[in-house]
């Protein structure tokens, strides 16, 4: 089962990464200290397939490549926020990493519940709570960019 990691508003990318672990591009490195300066247990303790929940403007900052690559470093299924900062989104989408704007699920949703995603059809299912929310679903490329792990795989595969 997975479980939720849920913080506030404005998560920046320095509390995602700190800048004192930018010397390295090595994703299991970076994933070793992911979220360490908001929550020690993070790192140690996050699974693959567990979800971060947060508020607004998350991965916000610098505009640090490192902060998405430390989450996906992480296995974490998807983030959930209520709005992404502009960069941080689109690094994450570059990378392949799945995010998700819902404005509903942060204030709902607690750390044990069961939750899953449907990217193609825009839903967020709380098991637990048998609740569904929704979101606008990505256009067809962007979903077969993430589905090829990020930029790089996806333009390799269109090569080919």
């Amino acid at each position: 089962m997975n479980k939720n990691w849920i913080y506030g508003d404005n998560v920046d990318t320095d509390v995602i990464i700190p800048a004192r672990y930018l010397n390295t591009q090595n994703p299991k490195e970076l994933a070793l200290h992911c979220m360490e300066d908001i929550d020690k247990t993070f790192s140690s303790s996050v699974k693959e397939g567990d979800f971060i929940i947060a508020g607004n403007n998350f991965g916000c900052g610098s505009s640090r490549e490192h902060a998405p690559l430390a989450i996906k470093s992480c296995a974490v299924k998807a983030v959930i926020a209520k709005t992404f900062a502009r960069i941080f989104y689109r690094n994450a989408i570059n990378i392949g990493l799945v995010i998700i704007e819902n404005d509903e699920i942060q204030n709902d949703v607690d750390e044990n519940d069961e939750i899953s995603i449907d990217l193609s059809c825009g839903k967020i299912y709380n098991k637990t709570k048998k609740k569904e929310y929704f979101f606008k679903p990505y256009p067809s490329e962007i979903q077969k960019l993430i589905e090829a792990g990020g930029l790089v795989e996806y333009t390799k595969q269109k090569r080919n």
